[in-house]
């Protein structure tokens, strides 16, 4: 699709130029994650991992001043996701999208405010379709060694993103779920070699690498090789959820383009590679 076709809309601030579907990955990683999606009625965030002043930063460095938030989706209940949620809560009033199990935990382990500040909550369930505003969401359930771990995909204005991070291994129903995105946002988190003598205790390690742990470079460059897992759709392909200890973004780069440059002529990504940061937003995709 191109920026000037029929049915585009307008950009949520004063950028003039239309768009279908903005996707900001304001923090990836294992200290902090959230994501916002808009159009020109709706924005989600996708986990609340950080608090509301650095939320509040990252926003203004893409230059974005979000005063309202249509709903919170969270993938799961590890703090890395979820810590910034009472303030979150606080700072926008928005409903909270999340599963039964999920929630129960996120009661045990966050403060009272989490409590207090809940203006509703949705429950939802793996494959579930559901609408906030003009964005269709479909849930799906992805192996962690969380209470009810799971991805999203999001369509709206002919467009789709898929979102998932914090997985162990490629399940065939989850490679089926993220076809035909036109961003595809994919946990990229270790290099196996790192890992294994990088600091970390042997029963975390063991934890990582289990198959409901996080996917390793090697495990993301076998599906994105692999023209039957990964369809190549793309227009933008972001590894995320980068471990600072056990990774670096020069060597997933490096891993998916290697890949990527195994896939047959015929089977060719052309679309743009990018990493997703702990530390700083990734540059808005608009889509």
């Amino acid at each position: 699709m191109t920026p000037t076709e029929g049915g585009r809309l307008e950009t949520v601030n004063s950028r003039s130029h239309t768009i279908g579907l903005r996707v900001s990955i304001l923090a990836s990683g294992s200290s902090g994650n959230i994501t916002l999606l808009e159009t020109e009625s709706t924005r989600l965030l996708v986990d609340a991992g950080l608090g509301k002043r650095e939320t509040l930063a990252r926003l203004a460095a893409v230059e974005n001043d979000v005063k309202k938030i249509d709903g919170i989706l969270i993938t799961h209940e590890h703090t890395d996701h979820c810590n910034g949620l009472p303030q979150m809560l606080g700072l926008w009033k928005a409903p909270l999208y999340v599963t039964e199990p999920t929630m129960d935990a996120l009661q045990r382990i966050l403060p009272e405010t989490f409590g207090k500040r809940l203006r509703g909550v949705e429950t939802i369930h793996a494959g579930q379709h559901f609408a906030v505003g003009d964005i269709e969401v479909h849930a799906f359930a992805i192996p962690h060694d969380a209470a009810d771990p799971i991805g999203f995909t999001f369509r709206t204005n002919g467009t789709k993103v898929a979102l998932v991070t914090d997985l162990g291994y490629m399940p065939e129903l989850v490679k089926v779920h993220l076809r035909r995105a036109d961003c595809l946002i994919l946990e990229s988190n270790h290099d196996l070699e790192m890992l294994k003598v990088g600091p970390y205790p042997w029963v975390v390690k063991q934890r990582i690498l289990s198959r409901t742990g996080h996917l390793s470079n090697h495990a993301v460059s076998e599906y994105l090789s692999d023209p039957d897992g990964f369809d190549a759709a793309a227009r933008y392909l972001v590894l995320a959820h980068l471990s600072e200890e056990n990774n670096n973004p020069f060597t997933a780069e490096i891993c998916a383009q290697e890949a990527l440059g195994r896939r047959p002529a015929e089977a060719a990504f052309t679309g743009q590679l990018l990493v997703a940061s702990q530390h700083e937003p990734l540059k808005p995709m608009e889509l």
